[in-house]
């Protein structure tokens, strides 16, 4: 495959910062070869709150904006050498099934909760139609969850044909030496948990945490809770429940950027949601920045990102024993605490960066045109195979 003459198009909803630094790692390969097709505009509600606005990036394709351009965006997608779908209609990849085209869906897991819909005729018809059905054919799954070969394999769908992708946050140079003896030299051990104030996010874990560590006369602790939502009211009555104001803070929403330092100066980062947390970027950010996490093995990142005990500590989403013994073990080993956040780090930045994705794909992309094998060891493109973990 010839990277000057290959046309890769990506198609999605819409342009975020999950995947705007791996969009612009395929247009610094392939220059004007590369297009991402968007559906809508990025959500007001994403801009009020801060996010950037991608929507002057050379290589985007605005297909709602008028008939002329969802039209030029069909096209693209039919021609094109290589196709990446995620949240679009399927007729953007229509004819290319039916030539048998070099096609990949991106999806995170299938079966996020257990529910009717998922044994309903109509629903299972949807997933053989659309998937088992080209079982046989140039079409593969890119899997944005480490569980996403699980869940298409009861369907008879992908054989042999799923391979570990994700959202693939910026990684900045650091030095991480630096950083991590900024960090020794806190007078407190510092905890960080930042997401949306959802049941299945399980923000009151951080604050349970602060509970437990107190009650084992743990002292020099801060817990820093950021987010919104409809479980934030609840939070902020536990934590005055329990007295925990002294090392419990909780805040609404703030800026990406201020995460970013938050997670800079923090030693631990709790991320603790259950199955429907599809793949949760959070994770990305805490390993690139300095973070020692310790994540609920349910998460669909978690089992690609984290190595028990080197990457990460992983536990039990449904035994919150588990996530106390784990974040206790980090505050008592404090070598262990920075061994962790450095592997994380490194493996960010020389395993699931935004660069080693888009290399990883385009190599992975000539070997299925040339009918060769090609086996990537690690990291984005590497085989993704059903799994089992519990911690």
């Amino acid at each position: 495959m010839n990277k000057d003459q290959t046309t890769v198009v990506f198609i999605s909803n819409f342009i975020n910062h999950h995947q705007a630094p791996l969009a612009d790692e395929f247009y610094s390969i392939l220059g004007t070869n590369y297009k991402f097709i968007v559906n809508e505009k990025i959500p007001d509600s994403f801009l009020k709150k801060g996010y950037p606005d991608f929507s002057d990036k050379p290589y985007l394709i605005k297909a709602y904006e008028n008939d002329k351009q969802f039209e030029k965006a069909l096209l693209m997608a039919s021609e094109a050498d290589i196709v990446i779908i995620g949240s679009a209609s399927d007729i953007y990849i229509k004819e290319r099934l039916k030539q048998n085209k070099l096609t990949f869906r991106y999806n995170e897991r299938w079966i996020k909760k257990i529910d009717y819909h998922l044994f309903s005729p109509r629903g299972i018809l949807s997933r053989l139609l659309h998937n088992t059905k080209y079982r046989n054919k140039n079409l593969y799954m890119l899997c944005a969850s480490a569980y996403t070969c699980n869940d298409v394999s009861l369907y008879g769908a992908y054989p042999n044909k799923c391979y570990k992708w994700g959202y693939f946050t910026d990684v900045k140079t650091l030095d991480i030496n630096s950083l991590l003896l900024n960090k020794r030299n806190k007078d407190k051990v510092k905890i960080f948990w930042c997401g949306r104030m959802l049941y299945w996010k399980r923000p009151e874990f951080a604050v349970l945490l602060g509970k437990y560590l107190r009650e084992q006369n743990f002292q020099n602790f801060e817990i820093n809770i950021i987010g919104e939502g409809d479980r934030f009211d609840s939070v902020n009555a536990m934590i005055n429940k329990y007295d925990l104001s002294d090392h419990v803070h909780l805040s609404g929403f703030i800026a990406n950027n201020e995460v970013v330092k938050k997670m800079q100066e923090s030693h631990i980062f709790l991320f603790t949601s259950d199955r429907q947390e599809g793949w949760g970027a959070v994770l990305n950010e805490a390993m690139s920045n300095g973070c020692s996490v310790v994540a609920s093995n349910e998460i669909g990142s978690v089992p690609f990102l984290i190595e028990h005990e080197k990457t990460g500590l992983i536990y039990n989403s449904n035994d919150i024993n588990s996530l106390f013994i784990n974040v206790r073990r980090l505050i008592e080993d404090k070598a262990l605490c920075e061994e962790i956040a450095k592997k994380a780090y490194h493996k960010m930045a020389n395993e699931w960066s935004p660069k080693n994705a888009a290399n990883n794909f385009l190599l992975l992309s000539k070997s299925l045109l040339d009918n060769k094998i090609l086996k990537i060891e690690s990291g984005p493109c590497s085989k993704a195979t059903r799994i089992k973990s519990s911690y």
